[in-house]
Formats: C-alpha cells, structure tokens, sequence
C-alpha cells in the first residue's frame, strides 16, 4: 500500500475543532510563488496549481520511467497547502484578495533530493508542454505552532482564527508571525468537487511563550 502523509501523520493533517499545539518538523515542498486574488479565473495561483501537480506526479511516477530516484517507495501525493501574507496588514484582510501573497506548496518525500526535483521541472515541461520552470525546491522548518481544523468556506477563516487567538492568550501563548513564519493553510478538500460548507482547511499560525 502506499504511504500516504494524511495517515501516517494525522496530528499536522487531521487536527480537531479545538486549537492544539504543536511542533512541526522540518520539511521539503515544491513551491510557487505569487501575488493576486486566488479566485481569479485563470490568474497566477491557478497557474501555479498547475504547475505544482505537474513536478508532484512526474515525481510520483517516476519509478515507471528510467529515472531512478534513490530510496523511493509508492506514495500518495500531499494535499495543497499555502502560506499566506498581506503587506502592511496584521493577520489576513480577506477583503483585499489582491493584495494577497501566497507561497503554494505539495509537500515532498524526504528521499527526494534537489537533483530529483531538478529532472522533475525539467521532464514536466517537456512532457506536459508547461513552463514548470517557477517551481522551487522549498524547506520550510515550521517549528512550534497552533493549528485546528476549520469547516466552511475560506471567508469564515476570521471566525476560527479568533477561537485560536483566545487558546493562545489563555495558554500563555502569542501569535509569532513575520517575513520568515507564516499563516498556513492545508486543504483537505477538493474544492470542485465538495460544498464550500464541507469544505476542511488545517489553519496553522507559529507561535511563541510569552
């Protein structure tokens, strides 16, 4: 069977309703990075969607071609995440969509090294005739942070982010975001495929003791 992220690591894919802490390892991702409105049909996070499961799957797949990556075992790809950031804004104005900032990431297996990333961008532009060359090799080391589960559409975030602030400040606790840690979203959910009020989003914010 293969390994899937979502199981083996349910406490950073599958947290409850009610904030927890946590410690978040370091990890790899494939990344893209942009600004603008995510809903913008066609716009640049759509593309950068695009891009992002083109390098996953040529690497998830690429025990079938005569690329050999050393330590590679059957694996389902991640679920899409983002960090998120607005200029001058404390928190997330959703708004002001187009004054977002967003680094969209899959996460990667660790047996994944930057020579394999590089033959990855590399095949799937020329096999999926897609420019993947905005793709980067990312390792992002999280660190301690608050995370729960939100369920709904992305514009009730404030709500759920509130219940996190109030857990933080019961608990001796203050938010820690800056150019280096930032708002994280995981979707959980097929947003095509399942109502915006069904929808599941890990909200992760770095912390520190006060």
């Amino acid at each position: 069977m293969a390994f899937d992220f979502k199981k083996e690591y349910k406490e950073f894919y599958m947290p409850g309703n009610k904030p927890q802490i946590v410690t978040v390892p370091k990890a790899n991702y494939i990344a893209v990075r942009g600004k603008g409105n995510p809903n913008e049909e066609g716009g640049a996070y759509q593309q950068a969607i695009g891009v992002l499961y083109a390098v996953a799957y040529t690497l998830k797949m690429s025990y079938k071609t005569d690329y050999k990556i050393e330590g590679f075992f059957e694996y389902v790809v991640p679920p899409l995440e983002g960090f998120w950031w607005q200029e001058d804004i404390e928190g997330v104005d959703y708004g002001s969509k187009d004054k977002f900032n967003w680094i969209s990431v899959i996460r990667l297996p660790d047996f994944i090294t930057e020579k394999d990333f590089a033959w990855a961008v590399e095949t799937a532009t020329k096999k999926k005739k897609l420019d993947c060359s905005s793709a980067e090799f990312l390792t992002v080391d999280e660190g301690l942070c608050v995370q729960i589960m939100h369920l709904g559409p992305f514009d009730d975030e404030p709500a759920t982010v509130a219940i996190m602030d109030a857990y933080l400040s019961e608990n001796g606790y203050v938010n820690d975001m800056n150019a280096k840690r930032l708002h994280h979203e995981i979707y959980m959910s097929d947003a095509r495929k399942v109502a915006p009020e069904k929808w599941k989003t890990v909200i992760r914010h770095p912390i520190k003791k006060v």
